[in-house]
């Protein structure tokens, strides 16, 4: 390599572009993004220059599936955008795009044009005090964004980026939505709902950018969510309805039929998606909502003697054609996997039910704890009902009480399993491993001294069962 390629190498690296952020290729569905910012750019989603920010992102997915010539346009045209939509204020912008240019350029072969963009970044850097790119809001902001579309595995770097540049501009909005929606999507759900004093940092942060974008309808959606979690519904109910008066906006409604169906208004939910659906049919997440929203009308129905059988695998049919379409839509969608894998073992199609469960039980451990608890008590029902493994479902239904007792997932493992144990000492009253699934759930419940209660009946009856006398010893420490 000669020195002036690389020297040229070595300014390349110092650029601030998605090509220098370690965005590892094997944490990222290309197909999916590609299909999610293709939807985006078309709808023009999102706020004040969201769509020059989506062709951006796409374009680097255009680079990694080896189509370099609709990168470059894609990187132009978001260029285009970026100006039109900031004017005089859009060179600090403007300086990761150039970035992504040069090393577009750079991989073309054309080391002409990636010197010339990376003079552009340095005659930018030059007429502004930092004298760094790596110091600007619009650069930290700008990685936020990439990291928090990009992969779930990213979220908490997204977290740490809008963080850094609400530093330097503590009251600009773009950073404050950021920070609110990346904490929204890391926040685990309260173990209790309702219980605590104190609102959450996503919530604290959602209604510190609502104060600078108070009629933007995806915050407004997304806290009156957070404020649905701890039953605060009168202010959630007033935040919907503001929500929907703002523009016909798909992310909105996505949102707002999420808090529906969690308040089992299903008819109105499946309306508003079925609307949305009209001009997005490309939307995974809509899809997802109405798969969810017919699995529930399903559910309703269980509990009605006779069971209405038609009605039931009416319900179940819709469920599965949405279900599919989400999963085709966005291949990373394991939640919804879980849920289509059980419909299908209900229509008696039990191996591609376990294909698929085998599929995403390998990435269990990737998922946030609220998906994990779902995916495991998914397939704790399939083990159960269809594929008769009583040992595995009990080992799942346990698996998932490890994030919470207290979701509608918890509520109903913990069902199952006292259902499960109860059954099994009917049939044998000496079985010690039933009175220690009894001691799980009561320990996984908080109840310590009934759980210490139950496995000492347990160890009566196994004397010698190890497991049994660590939990009780364990136990009486903490009753100590």
């Amino acid at each position: 390599m000669s020195d002036a390629a690389e020297e040229l190498r070595w300014r390349l690296q110092q650029l601030q572009s998605r090509f220098t952020w370690k965005l590892e290729e094997e944490d990222l569905q290309l197909d999916d993004l590609s299909r999610q910012l293709e939807h985006d750019i078309q709808l023009e989603l999102g706020q004040r220059g969201a769509t020059a920010h989506y062709c951006r992102l796409l374009a680097y997915v255009r680079y990694l599936q080896v189509r370099p010539q609709e990168a470059l346009a894609l990187l132009s045209q978001s260029e285009d955008r970026t100006r039109e939509c900031y004017g005089e204020d859009s060179e600090r912008r403007l300086i990761v795009t150039y970035g992504d240019m040069a090393w577009m350029h750079y991989h073309h072969g054309d080391h002409k044009q990636a010197e010339s963009y990376c003079s552009r970044v340095q005659h930018t850097l030059e007429k502004h005090p930092s004298g760094s790119s790596e110091f600007l809001p619009e650069v930290f902001g700008e990685k936020g964004w990439t990291f928090l579309k990009f992969s779930k595995s990213l979220y908490p770097a997204a977290i740490q980026c809008f963080r850094d540049a609400l530093k330097l501009q503590p009251d600009d909005w773009e950073w404050n939505t950021g920070l609110a929606i990346a904490l929204y999507r890391t926040e685990p759900q309260p173990a209790v709902l309702g219980t605590s004093p104190e609102e959450s940092p996503a919530t604290q942060q959602l209604r510190r950018a609502l104060k600078f974008c108070p009629d933007d309808g995806v915050l407004l959606a997304l806290l009156a969510l957070k404020l649905q979690q701890q039953h605060q519904h009168h202010e959630a109910e007033v935040l919907v309805e503001k929500a929907l008066v703002g523009p016909n906006d798909d992310q909105v409604i996505r949102y707002v039929a999420k808090y529906l169906r969690l308040q089992d208004q299903l008819d109105q939910s499946i309306g508003l998606l079925l609307r949305a659906l009209k001009g997005s049919s490309q939307s995974a997440f809509i899809h997802h909502q109405l798969g969810l929203c017919y699995l529930r009308k399903k559910k309703n129905l269980l509990s009605i003697k006779p069971k209405p059988e038609k009605e039931v695998q009416r319900w179940r049919r819709l469920s599965i054609h949405h279900l599919e379409e989400a999963v085709r839509l966005k291949n990373g969608l394991n939640s919804a996997k879980a849920d289509l894998a059980l419909q299908y073992a209900e229509e008696s199609d039990l191996k591609r039910a376990q294909e698929m469960f085998d599929d995403v039980l390998q990435q269990l451990e990737e998922e946030p704890p609220s998906i994990r608890q779902s995916m495991s008590r998914c397939y704790a029902e399939f083990c159960h009902y269809h594929s008769i493994q009583k040992d595995t479902a009990i080992s799942f239904y346990k698996k998932a009480l490890e994030f919470s007792t207290n979701t509608s997932d918890g509520k109903h493992c913990v069902k199952k399993l006292k259902m499960m144990a109860e059954r099994r000492l009917r049939n044998n009253p000496a079985d010690g491993a039933s009175y220690g699934i009894l001691g799980y759930v009561a320990r996984a419940e908080g109840d310590y001294r009934r759980a210490a209660r139950f496995y000492e009946d347990a160890l009566e009856r196994e004397p010698q069962n190890t497991e049994f006398l660590s939990i009780l010893c364990e136990l009486r420490l903490q009753l100590d």
